[in-house]
């Protein structure tokens, strides 16, 4: 059963009507040589059902145009013989088969040995190819838009995103999509999500609107690559902005640096944390004027739905993960045990 229904989304029903082949095209045109009309219409239904010569499933680009410049990108790649006899078979049973609907200009993909019945389905019905990007998360405007730009089959220019505003996920296009355009979605994609997450939201002092959340679920991105955890690094930074704190989160700092342009390849010194900048949050009070990087769906959903803690800080705990501690004091002991685990031989 799934062997049929496979064959039937793939290649369409034979036609009756090219019985009819003989005496409305072929015949026609070569009546005169004598050739039987028997004969010549077996043979056109043969070359019309028969495998074609295409090795493998391929991915073929039909330009805008008449039916000739489809036969030629066919025959270019193969997938039709390059000969008079395809060449007038084609216009033939284009001709005859125009109810079935128009051919299409797209990338389609055409099944390997598929013949010109297959081949003319696929023109009419079949889907263009897709191709995808994926954005992960935490990526800075810069970053998103070198990859972007270098994305394989867009065109245009690739304008800088605005920081923060990009939805990471992964991204389907067709061939000569417009580098702007898909940008314009992705950035479309975070609006939408973001309204829907904050509407959904817990009651949160701390977040005044939508865009306040958008940032601090970039700080929370950049702070911790566990989802488990995300909560509870949102609680922390709700609690320190409540209490008038300052949040003291590095990837801030190195915000404040680099600008998102690139990485910082060394380790933040400390005349790095007295770096005058309105996104540096050991210089600062409050969350900075805007998001630090592109924050996935969970972190999103982390800074509007908190962990319910008193804690205050949190340090790494050398594993992957980090220690959450409510005072000062159990802070620092965190952090001896986290200097040394690192001091500890590998």
């Amino acid at each position: 059963m799934a062997s049929e229904r496979k064959q039937k989304t793939t290649s369409p029903p034979a036609s009756r009507r090219w019985l009819s082949i003989v005496f409305k095209g072929v015949l026609g045109g070569v009546a005169a040589l004598g050739v039987s009309a028997t004969c010549l219409g077996l043979l056109a239904w043969h070359d019309y059902t028969r495998l074609g010569p295409l090795p493998q499933d391929t991915d073929i680009v039909v330009p805008h145009g008449g039916y000739t410049s489809t036969l030629a990108s066919l025959q270019s790649a193969k997938a039709l013989p390059d000969d008079w006899w395809t060449e007038y078979l084609f216009q033939v049973a284009v001709t005859l088969t125009r109810k079935d609907g128009q051919l299409h200009a797209a990338e389609l993909r055409f099944p390997a040995q598929a013949s010109m019945q297959q081949i003319l389905w696929v023109l009419r019905h079949g889907k263009p190819v897709m191709h995808k990007l994926t954005i992960p998360e935490g990526l800075s405007a810069h970053q998103i838009q070198a990859l972007v730009d270098h994305a394989p089959f867009l065109t245009g220019p690739t304008p800088l995103p605005t920081e923060g505003q990009v939805l990471p996920q992964t991204y389907s296009y067709q061939r000569n999509t417009q580098r702007a355009a898909l940008l314009d979605r992705m950035q479309a994609d975070m609006a939408s999500t973001l309204d829907t997450i904050w509407k959904n939201r817990d009651s949160t002092e701390g977040l005044t609107d939508p865009q306040s959340l958008l940032v601090l679920a970039s700080l929370i991105e950049k702070e911790t690559a566990n989802p488990a955890e995300r909560p509870l690094v949102a609680r922390v930074f709700l609690n320190r902005l409540n209490k008038g704190m300052k949040l003291q989160t590095d990837p801030t700092v190195i915000y404040a640096l680099t600008h998102g342009e690139n990485t910082l390849d060394r380790p933040l010194s400390h005349a790095d944390l007295q770096t005058p900048s309105a996104y540096n949050t050991y210089f600062t009070q409050g969350l900075p004027p805007g998001p630090i990087c592109a924050p996935g769906v969970s972190s999103l959903t982390a800074a509007a739905h908190p962990a319910t803690s008193d804690a205050l800080f949190f340090v790494a705990d050398g594993m992957g993960g980090h220690h959450f501690s409510a005072t000062l004091a159990e802070h620092n002991h965190n952090v001896t045990l986290l200097r040394k685990k690192q001091q500890q031989p590998q």
